[in-house]
């Protein structure tokens, strides 16, 4: 069988954060057309990463004709507050709306539907929490469904943990839409979402620093509260209280609020009197933001530190890691060249 050609894509990058998708879908032959990310923080790690600047208006203010170019895929990581776990919780603990009736971030998916609506992009790649499609007892993923199948796509997904990448249990949804005038109800089932089969693992102790320093350790008085505040839960019968991952194996995942006591992640240092947390370095690495995929993206891989600890820590937890988008990216790129070579955008 002759082998198919690589043809390049462009993409948009909405969400954007500090660069997962922009990495990841590079490294798969893909080049970014344009960028949205309205925190400054991210932002300003996003073009210290990728070279590029975003653009930080709320996206639901822009010129979606004139500012957005057209695109053959759309990515966004939209944000996940709303529909998580901890997210769902948190804010009916302070009797404030979840999900789509949360108006401050829970309706930035009609945002992208508007975009997806008027740009038609050949394939519309998503990505969020995996309790994305039990929120609202099923309903927020039928909007999400029906929306996009109403715009001219068939919608296909799978649940992937990036265990198979990096050394750590993080399972998000990734949906993958492709438009219905280019592709059959048969060609988007035989998309294959990727599973990680087969690459080498990694384990936390093959991204630990030598010789961390001293600041990452936690204080007397934290990792007192730390162990009470486990004994207590544990009386009580609940699992909540911290871990210390072990390395020789892989780690929870990683939490925006990793920066407030590390106790989802700590790590046990040789000699010292008391458990540490990742560095921003050992995060980074955690989280899939390797000096091979930025190379393979004709990037430095330098990922210089332009923000605080505290930011950093955020910015992780937030992330998509840039090694599953490849994957993902690479299935994207392969089904992109199924059709005629004049559908795609020139770069």
């Amino acid at each position: 069988m002759k082998k198919a050609i690589n043809r390049k894509f462009t993409f948009i990058d909405l969400f954007a954060g500090i660069g997962g998708f922009h990495i990841g879908l590079k490294s798969a032959g893909g080049q970014c057309l344009y960028s949205n990310e309205w925190n400054s923080f991210a932002a300003k790690t996003y073009e210290a990463w990728t070279g590029h600047q975003p653009d930080q208006r709320d996206l639901r203010t822009v010129d979606i004709a004139n500012a957005i170019p057209s695109h053959d895929v759309l990515s966004a990581g939209f944000p996940c507050q709303p529909f998580s776990l901890a997210g769902v919780s948190k804010k009916e603990s302070l009797g404030r709306e979840h999900g789509f009736k949360d108006l401050d971030q829970g309706n930035l998916f009609f945002a992208i539907s508007d975009i997806v609506a008027h740009h038609q992009p050949k394939v519309v790649f998503l990505e969020n929490v995996k309790n994305l499609r039990s929120h609202d007892k099923g309903k927020t993923w039928e909007v999400i469904q029906s929306t996009l199948e109403n715009l001219g796509y068939h919608v296909t997904w799978k649940v992937i943990d990036a265990r198979n990448w990096v050394p750590q249990h993080r399972e998000r949804v990734f949906i993958v839409a492709l438009r219905k005038d280019l592709w059959s109800e048969k060609d988007a089932k035989s998309f294959l979402f990727p599973d990680g089969a087969g690459l080498p693992k990694r384990n936390l102790g093959d991204i630990l620093e030598s010789s961390p320093s001293q600041k990452y350790m936690l204080t007397e008085r934290l990792w007192e509260y730390l162990q009470e505040y486990a004994a207590k839960h544990k009386a009580l019968g609940n699992g909540f209280g911290f871990s210390i991952a072990e390395r020789d194996s892989h780690t929870r995942t990683l939490s925006a609020r990793y920066h407030k006591d590390g106790s989802e992640i700590l790590i046990r240092e040789p000699g010292w009197p008391r458990p540490r947390r990742l560095t921003p370095g050992e995060a980074r690495e955690l989280m899939g933001f390797t000096s091979e995929i930025a190379a393979s993206a004709n990037l430095s891989g330098d990922y210089p530190q332009v923000v605080s600890d505290t930011q950093s820590y955020r910015q992780f937890g937030n992330s998509v890691s840039p090694l599953v988008v490849r994957s993902v990216g690479d299935e994207i790129s392969r089904i992109l060249q199924t059709i005629p070579s004049n559908h795609l955008f020139q770069l």
